[in-house]
């Protein structure tokens, strides 16, 4: 298995230790050696995966190593500190990290949102300490995302849109297009089935049309490029599935109604070869107007170089072409990867350039970690990142022709803040191509843009951070009100504090302590109580939220729940025993609670037991005892969160009484199912309450049947006789 990880490092990579790769891939195959993967294959094939996917990038010899290591810590008995021992600290530190970005997700939280947001915090804190960390990632989720057939179906569904929403992204604003690509594709196929089989037959129906014209296209691009002396690579290859399929979306177009399903590149030597192929080509061709873009004078946030031009061939027909040098092609394919600062080579600069290059290459990624912090809101966080992830760009001037480029729909706060930050707090005003406009203004690629400032300017107002697109713009604005209105801030925040304290019924000092209060302290950079009030004055922390999860760190919270459970059991039994006393009429399930008859009783709808059940009861909250099946998974939670109220109730008398009781029919679809079933509940002389009939996918039906009985022996004999109908694969009760 080694030998084609060696054969693609041979070919794409440099300077690597051969013998240390050779060493990682026999101690990954001895660490995993009893484990299996879900298709049932030696689980070694996963790590060899993910290193050659690695190697194809170029990546260096630390990044494959760790490649092949990456769940040694995870899932075997070996620890960080034998696997720095045993290659070196940095290849540890790397497992290390990506071990903490899959351990992630085995940790409980309230809402997915939180999860998530968590989730993507880590991700940030572990690519800014170094971002080969995300690569490795992101080669394991690709072999992931291709061996996704021998997951559950609801593991798939799950994977695919975790990938889609984060990890695409991702791979896009690394600029390694070669991966988003790819995982775009797989996740297109999982989560939308149909629609990519569709597109699947429908692009191939005219594929040989298609390479046929294209061929003939290449054939005299290369005529003329060739003439005119320009040395190139030409090829067309055809647009991925994901990126159709959202256009004919977004567009609303079908399939024939789009044109450029397949596009040309030409990749040459030198800048000036490109400017030189696109005269050719639009001397050739005629171009569509609107459709050039110029992404070497304004290169994507991504790194992304190219000259793209749509134009009209022969016979009418439109299609793109691409034009880049070969290095920018690496960097379209492989993007940050393409860059890596650890490589050898490079020559013409110093360490200290190419540091400072790279790290150029980053700004987001700090700007996006500057922001998050200011961020407590899981959804908003998890919102804005994916905005700041996948959004388009505006590319704009500065008076002195500098590019700057910013998230589609910017306005002229956010080009002031991104100049820099004093720049948007003194801004009083804007221009665009020598006009005044107003701040709110959309900002259209290609325009001059000139920030107006006052050294008496006010600062920022609130309505700015409606105006402002960016989340970076939003943050500096929100900063400014911090540090400008502490004072206030301290004031309001100090009230608001005192206030909710006061409303969960506990002293400061009992309750400032343990990891929840270290944690925010670090993160918030807290140092004082008044940094604390005045970040509840600003709103950058939620005070009820804050003191709840202070209080159920240090137990308080539990203490005091289970205190107020007592009360209210006591008092509802009583409440309980006083009404039977009032009504002396037996209530009409002939249910006992505790040993007590005549108690107000109702049947969970969620489970709805039936004589013959094993059965406990809940204490509600003025409705009387709810009465649950014992597998009932609603009455579970219950247990699990107000035990105090569950108590123990018995079948009593219950001769002569009907019970309401729900069961699902799971069958293969067929004429007459629904009439069969109907009349088997005739034959056995029951009352139907309600029936509902769904059809799934390939073939399948579901029937839900509400049935009156008199105890569980007639439901058993109901279920057994549908059992016994054509077709039918399986009937069970309908619990919560």
């Amino acid at each position: 298995m080694i030998d084609k990880l060696l054969e693609k490092i041979q070919n794409n990579c440099h300077n690597i230790d051969i013998d240390m790769v050779k060493k990682a891939y026999n101690f990954a195959e001895e660490a995993h050696k009893e484990q299996k993967r879900e298709s049932g294959e030696p689980y070694i094939i996963h790590p060899i995966a993910v290193a050659e996917i690695l190697a194809e990038m170029g990546m260096d010899t630390n990044t494959i190593v760790a490649g092949l290591l990456h769940d040694v810590i995870e899932d075997t008995h070996y620890s960080y500190e034998e696997t720095a021992e045993l290659f070196n600290p940095q290849i540890a530190n790397l497992v290390d990290g990506v071990t903490k970005l899959t351990k992630l997700g085995e940790m409980e939280y309230k809402t997915k949102e939180e999860q998530q947001a968590d989730n993507v915090r880590k991700m940030l804190l572990a690519m800014a300490k170094d971002i080969r960390v995300i690569i490795i990632k992101l080669a394991d989720r690709l072999h992931n995302m291709r061996t996704l057939k021998f997951m559950p179906a609801n593991k798939q569904k799950n994977k695919a849109k975790e990938t889609l929403d984060i990890y695409a992204p991702l791979a896009h604003r690394l600029g390694i297009s070669k991966i988003k690509w790819e995982l775009e594709d797989l996740c297109f196929r999982y989560l939308h089935e149909k629609e990519y089989y569709e597109l699947v037959d429908d692009i191939a129906e005219k594929r040989v049309e298609r390479e046929t014209y294209i061929k003939d296209v290449v054939k005299d691009l290369n005529e003329k490029l060739e003439s005119a002396g320009i040395d190139s690579d030409i090829d067309g290859r055809p647009k991925h599935f994901y990126s159709i399929y959202k256009k004919m979306v977004t567009k609303n177009k079908s399939i024939e109604q789009i044109f450029d399903l397949t596009a040309i590149r030409v990749l040459v030597n030198s800048v000036k070869d490109c400017y030189g192929v696109l005269g050719i080509v639009h001397t050739i061709y005629r171009p569509i107007p609107g459709r050039f873009k110029d992404y070497i004078a304004m290169p994507k946030p991504n790194m992304y170089q190219s000259l793209h031009t749509t134009v009209i061939g022969p016979q009418g027909k439109t299609f793109e072409i691409q034009i880049r040098t070969f290095e920018m092609h690496k960097t379209a394919e492989y993007g940050i990867a393409a860059h890596w600062k650890y490589k050898e080579g490079d020559t013409g600069k110093n360490e200290q350039d190419k540091e400072m290059d790279f790290e150029k290459k980053l700004v987001w990624l700090r700007d996006m970690l500057e922001w998050q912090k200011e961020t407590s809101d899981a959804e908003e966080f998890i919102e804005g990142f994916k905005i700041d992830l996948f959004s388009d760009e505006v590319f704009v001037f500065t008076p002195k022709g500098v590019v700057i480029n910013l998230c589609r729909d910017a306005t002229p706060i956010d080009f002031a803040y991104r100049i820099h930050t004093d720049v948007g707090n003194k801004c009083v005003g804007a221009k665009v191509n020598g006009r005044i406009v107003p701040l709110d203004y959309t900002l259209k690629t290609g325009e001059i843009v000139e920030i107006l400032t006052s050294s008496n300017a006010k600062g920022p107002n609130m309505d700015w951070l409606n105006i402002a697109k960016s989340n970076q713009s939003k943050s500096k604005i929100k900063l400014w009100f911090k540090k400008a209105k502490k004072e206030e801030n301290i004031l309001k925040g100090k009230e608001l504090l005192e206030k909710e304290l006061k409303k969960q019924g506990v002293n400061y000092a009992d309750i400032a302590k343990g990891d929840t209060y270290e944690k925010t302290v670090k993160r918030y950079n807290i140092h004082t109580i008044d940094d604390l009030h005045a970040l509840f004055g600003i709103g950058g922390l939620s005070v009820s939220t804050f003191i709840s999860r202070l209080k159920e760190d240090n137990g308080i919270d539990k203490v005091n729940k289970e205190k107020e459970n007592k009360e209210i059991l006591n008092k509802s039994i009583e409440e309980q025993i006083a009404k039977s006393a009032r009504q002396p009429e037996p209530n009409s399930y002939g249910i006992t609670v505790k040993g007590e008859s005549n108690l107000m009783v109702r049947f969970a709808k969620c489970c709805s037991p039936v004589p013959g059940d094993e059965i406990l009861g809940y204490i509600t909250k003025g409705r009387g005892v709810s009465v649950h099946r014992k597998d009932c998974t609603n009455l579970q939670n219950l247990i699990d969160t107000d035990g105090d109220r569950v108590v123990e109730v018995n079948w009593g008398s219950s001769k002569g009484n009907a019970y309401f009781a729900e069961i699902q029919v799971e069958a293969d679809d067929r004429d007459g199912l629904l009439a069969d079933i109907m009349s088997v509940i005739t034959d056995l002389k029951l009352q139907l309450s309600a029936v509902n009939a769904n059809l799934a996918k390939k073939g399948s039906a579901f029937v839900n049947v509400k049935v009156k009985i008199t105890s569980v022996d007639t439901l058993t004999d109901l279920m057994k006789r549908i059992r016994k109908l054509k077709g039918v694969v399986d009937v069970y009760r309908v619990n919560s």
